[in-house]
């Protein structure tokens, strides 16, 4: 039996087809590593580092979007409003150096729990889809700690952005 409770509060419609877009981009993360290890391939092989490639890409676009790499930058171009209310996020502290939110709700979770994976499975597909976050925060010089995900059977999933090392980003004024 799952351990995993994943269920969505807000259940507007639009809300509800945006996830529905989220969990299809989960879906065929999953295909590719079923297929790979139906194949003979260790998902560890290609999986890891091409979503990390594709989290520096996207990185690097919100680093030039926002025009800084401050995490407040972060916060102002990837974690919208709308992107708040689809993974029913709460912003707990946002700093030039620190991005802490708890996620209450994840589409890629209740896409791999459709596909009737295991708890283990979900939990080793979540590390890899974060591995486009740990990507997204090497590109704005930080590193992720994830404390708690909903895909180990957690109430939420705590992504916490650090800058380490006393090097601090360029100041700005996004709030």
């Amino acid at each position: 039996m799952s351990k995993i409770v994943n269920e969505p509060k807000n259940t507007f419609p639009l809300f509800v087809k945006v996830r529905e877009q989220l969990e299809h981009r989960a879906l065929w993360l999953y295909l590719l590593v079923d297929e790979a290890r139906k194949h003979g391939l260790a998902d560890d092989a290609f999986a890891a580092d091409a979503v990390k490639r594709c989290g520096l890409y996207q990185g690097a676009e919100i680093v030039g979007k926002s025009g800084t790499k401050s995490l407040k930058g972060l916060k102002k171009v990837l974690f919208t409003k709308s992107a708040q209310i689809v993974f029913e996020m709460k912003v707990v502290e946002c700093t030039d150096d620190k991005l802490s939110i708890d996620f209450h709700y994840c589409p890629l979770v209740k896409a791999w729990q459709k596909q009737g994976c295991t708890d283990e499975e979900i939990s080793r597909l979540c590390d890899l889809a974060m591995c486009g976050d740990r990507g997204i925060g090497e590109a704005h010089g930080v590193e992720l700690d994830l404390p708690k995900t909903i895909a180990r059977g957690d109430d939420c999933c705590a992504i916490r952005y650090v800058r380490r090392g006393g090097a601090s980003a360029p100041r700005s004024d996004m709030r």
